[in-house]
């Protein structure tokens, strides 16, 4: 397939923020995508079931329904402007990397009761998995920023709007550079939201940080907007009416007019002359009637002032959405709440929502449900696999409670009514191959701790420190090439005072690297020589070669046809991956897990593999994680004679085994 390449409009608005390495994006390169799994528990059946939505636009290659793809955002979007997606997207809510200095990792542990593994007696988690990691060099965070949002305005439709999730370490730049690439008259809100109840003590001598922020921005000055009232929390009415008679709740407020020139409302009252809010008669009628007060001699009257029983319009302070984390262990989850009322604000019924930093998957979960079309796309492979069985989970209880109560659903067309779903399926895609973004943060976590590295967070380039020396770490993915030395020859450039030597930590290396090494240390043999380079290959090192050895997990699975179904029996499974975690974190006890399917945290079955595209014909996802795999199933056989079946077993740190059979 042939590469494209995206026009890209530059940014006009002002102010323009500058940075070190700023680049204007003017073209992109778009990859193509490839097809790697399908949800549609209804089959055809779903696309007779959603012809009240309009999929007018929507590009012929992809199928009508939600689309979530794993793979960088930024050739994600590239290949979205490419393939029919410019201009059409109504909603887009992104809650990108905050910059805020720290590793966010998934608590993961071994299914069964009570959610743990049991050894020897004591509940054990299999620990941390980093997800991706939250720091800066330098000014890269700003490019990387400006980068996406040139694309999302170019995805945006014109009646659309943007809703970008942030905190203090970098809002007031995040502003800016809204301002200069959508333009500050697309300005619409700053809302400031609660996300947590404020805790007992301040932390290093500063306020606790209790909110975040989102900024909403426009693409145009017409823009879908369906403000509306929420009900006011029992702790917010206390505070804000703090007082009570026959009537209920009230606070008390001004009577006078902000209008002085007002000669008809100017009138001498309880001994005071104002201009006041109503003529003398109808105050002396609210004054009888007890609804204004005078609270001592001497004192101005005042009016009682009530809540309204439906509720507040929604302003700009969201004090009512905190997070949660009630769906997932997602580090960085926001609430169904918060996204709820985004979508609901901002996008009307069949709309088309897009999140490209989808996490946990919130964004489409909320939108599916909100009968919304939905676009989702993320880096790491947790987060994508996370967000399918959410929402597999979802569209099963819609097709349920569809069939359970089709004619009341049919009739239910008011006000309060549930919208339908906007599609009963989805597919998952890849753009560029990006399977070992999970397994290589891992990794190079668990090889600083192996080896000895002093992670350094401050430093944009080196990434640790051993015994007085530098460490650069290269992708795990890839060999170590003279193209990575060079990277590092730059960098002790740009550092002329630094005089340590550095060591590479790498997966394996290019023979040419070894000559390059050779050349630059050839130069510093004398005593007291600086900036000398040493390799730690941890495939080959003798002291640390062991290590990052790679087993993968394996399974056993019987396949069978009879009387025209497919028989399918898990009979084992093992994760070398869990099974070493285990070993190393608990160095007292040999690692024992008697049942295999704590490891195993979902299971996927297509009943037509065709060796590319996974169609999920059953997924079992338990419930809660005490619950375990059911490992024995029956599917109907697909007409004709022959069929490949497929078993994708995904385990408690998201490797994936497939195992394939005719049948």
């Amino acid at each position: 397939m042939s590469q494209k390449t995206v026009k890209i409009a530059e940014a006009k608005g002002r102010p323009m923020l500058v940075w070190v390495g700023k680049r204007p994006l003017t073209r992109v390169p778009a990859f193509p995508a490839q097809h790697v799994e399908t949800f549609d528990p209804a089959g055809k059946a779903a696309e007779s079931a959603l012809a009240d939505v309009d999929w007018t636009g929507w590009p012929d290659r992809y199928p009508r329904g939600g689309l979530l793809f794993h793979g960088d955002n930024k050739e994600v979007l590239a290949h979205l402007l490419a393939n029919g997606f410019r201009g059409k997207v109504k909603l887009i809510y992104i809650d990108p990397p905050f910059d805020s200095g720290a590793d966010y990792v998934r608590r993961v542990s071994l299914r069964g009761v009570q959610g743990t593994a049991k050894i020897e007696g004591e509940a054990y988690t299999l620990g941390e998995q980093i997800q991706y990691t939250d720091i800066w060099a330098n000014d890269n965070y700003l490019q990387f920023m400006y980068e996406r949002l040139l694309l999302l305005r170019e995805l945006l439709a014109e009646d659309g709007s943007l809703y970008l999730h942030c905190d203090a370490h970098r809002s007031h730049l995040l502003r800016c550079l809204l301002d200069e690439v959508f333009g500050a008259d697309s300005f619409r809100n700053e809302v400031v939201r609660e996300k947590q109840r404020g805790g007992k003590h301040h932390v290093s001598r500063s306020l606790g940080s209790i909110h975040d922020t989102l900024f909403h921005y426009s693409k145009g000055q017409e823009f879908v907007w369906n403000p509306f009232r929420r009900e006011v929390p029992e702790r917010v009415l206390l505070e804000r009416y703090p007082y009570e008679d026959e009537h209920g709740r009230y606070a008390l407020a001004d009577c006078t007019n902000f209008t002085v020139n007002r000669p008809n409302l100017t009138y001498e009252f309880l001994g005071f002359v104002r201009t006041w809010k109503w003529t003398k008669e109808e105050m002396l009628k609210k004054y009888e009637a007890g609804e204004v007060v005078q609270l001592g001699e001497g004192r101005i009257p005042r009016r009682k002032v009530r809540p309204n029983p439906e509720g507040d319009l929604i302003q700009s302070l969201w004090y009512d959405v905190p997070d949660t984390k009630a769906d997932t262990d997602y580090p960085t989850e926001k609430s169904a709440d918060l996204l709820t009322r985004i979508i609901e604000l901002s996008s009307n019924p069949g709309d088309l929502v897009l999140d490209c930093f989808v996490g946990s998957g919130t964004t489409a979960a909320v939108a599916q449900k909100l009968g919304r079309r939905w676009i989702a796309c993320d880096i790491n492979k947790g987060a994508i696999q996370t967000t399918s069985k959410r929402l597999q989970a979802i569209i099963r209880e819609q097709l349920e409670a569809a069939a359970n109560a089709q004619a009341e659903l049919e009739v239910a067309d008011g006000a309060d009514a549930a919208p339908r779903p906007a599609q009963l399926s989805f597919t998952v895609w890849r753009v560029n191959d990006y399977d070992l973004q999970v397994q290589h943060n891992e990794a190079v976590e668990l090889a600083c701790e192996h080896i000895g590295i002093e992670r350094t967070r401050a430093d944009g380039f080196f990434d640790g420190v051993l015994g007085g020396k530098l460490v650069r770490i290269v992708p795990f993915n890839r060999p170590l090439t003279p193209l990575d030395l060079e990277e590092v020859k730059r960098e002790l450039e740009a550092r002329p005072e630094e005089d340590r030597d550095i060591v590479v930590v790498c997966l394996g290396k290019e023979l040419a690297a070894d000559a390059w090494i050779e050349d630059w240390n050839r130069l510093r043999k004398t005593k007291g020589a600086a900036n000398r380079i040493e390799v730690i290959e941890l495939r080959t090192d003798p002291k640390y070669g062991k290590f990052i050895r790679h087993r993968p997990a394996a399974a056993r699975v019987e396949i069978a046809r009879r009387d025209g179904e497919i028989h399918v029996v898990v009979k084992d499974f093992i994760s070398p991956t869990i099974l070493e975690r285990l070993e190393m974190d608990t160095p007292l006890f040999r690692a024992k897990v008697p049942d295999w399917r704590s490891m195993v945290d979902c299971i996927m079955i297509d009943t037509s593999y065709d060796g590319q595209v996974f169609d999920v014909a059953l997924s079992d996802v338990p419930a809660r994680k005490e619950d375990l795999v059911t490992g024995t199933y029956t599917l109907p056989a697909p007409d004709g004679k022959e069929t490949t079946v497929a078993v994708k077993i995904i385990d408690m740190l998201g490797e994936e085994v497939l195992v394939t059979q005719r049948v």
